[in-house]
């Protein structure tokens, strides 16, 4: 069953990954649960089928990147990109792109959040494994209070300028 408007989150635990400054001893990569990411607080979540893919490094992240500000002037305490990558590559991803301090990477490596959402897809017949849909939601208190899945192919409905649109109409 796939998630919807008005439903709680499941929980489950996705992890980060990213680089400290020079001379301090990282251990990650660090475990966080939906629960906490979400607890008495409004976020933005938004998935993307694979780090490093063509459409979400040249269009998706980037634009959640350039609008993070704006977003964040809506209410919104935190963004969140989930994809089905390990915390290592998301934090990779991450560095290139420039997302620190923007938009936090968080990997679900095994697709066990993404599936508890019900917004797998699997793409193994085209060798990339079990990844997520394309989609963001609007989370408050951990309840989904917007959610967008893009058609397959397509990043449209869950953009960066579509999302601060629903905040900005209230």
């Amino acid at each position: 069953m796939t998630i919807k408007v008005g439903d709680t989150l499941p929980d489950g635990t996705l992890y980060e990954y990213y680089d400290a400054p020079e001379g301090v001893c990282v251990v990650g990569p660090n475990a966080f649960t939906v629960k906490d990411l979400t607890a008495g607080r409004k976020v933005v979540i938004f998935a993307v089928p694979g780090a490093f893919t063509p459409g979400c490094s040249k269009t998706h992240l980037p634009g959640f990147i350039r609008l993070a500000e704006a977003i964040r002037a809506e209410g919104v305490a935190d963004i969140l990109c989930v994809a089905v990558n390990d915390a290592f590559v998301m934090g990779a991803w991450g560095r290139e792109q420039g997302a620190h301090g923007k938009v936090r990477l968080l990997g679900d490596g095994s697709a066990t959040w993404t599936t508890a959402l019900g917004l797998d897809l699997d793409l193994v017949a085209k060798g990339l494994g079990v990844r997520s849909q394309r989609y963001a939601m609007i989370v408050d208190d951990g309840v989904v209070k917007h959610l967008a899945i893009d058609v397959a192919g397509k990043i449209e409905a869950s953009t960066a300028e579509a999302v601060l649109a629903v905040l900005r109409a209230g």
